[in-house]
């Protein structure tokens, strides 16, 4: 699944959600049902405690090269340059800082990673291996 059968330049026009980081299984990267204790996977069946969570990044983006619009999703680690840390590490600061400044609801620093992404990615090109 990891193979690349082509490689496309294109320009991220927009970024199509605001969730760039989701808990994982460890078996097989689906998105993990997790509750104050524990964590479910609902794919493979894989179960334990949310303290040994894994996240893993989830980028959706619009893109376009020369002629055509395409919606491409890059997962994984080889996003860990872009954003500087794993997202493991990302979402700990996340929760860190929304501790620190007592939000309950995490909408502002959700804005802010936003608005960093789209700092970041929008109006660049890139080479997307697909």
């Amino acid at each position: 699944m990891n193979t690349v059968q082509g490689l496309l330049a294109a320009s991220v026009v927009s970024i199509q959600n605001s969730c760039f980081i989701y808990p994982a299984c460890q078996n097989c990267f689906s998105r993990l049902i997790l509750d104050s204790r524990r964590f479910n996977c609902l794919k493979c069946g894989c179960t334990g405690e949310a303290k040994d969570t894994n996240f893993r990044y989830r980028l959706s983006l619009k893109i376009a090269d020369t002629r055509d619009l395409f919606d491409i999703t890059v997962f994984g680690s080889c996003l860990d340059p872009f954003f500087g840390v794993t997202a493991e590490n990302l979402q700990r600061y996340i929760q860190d800082l929304d501790q620190l400044s007592g939000e309950t609801n995490t909408e502002s620093s959700t804005r802010a990673l936003v608005q960093a992404v789209e700092t970041c990615f929008i109006g660049k090109r890139f080479i997307f291996g697909v």
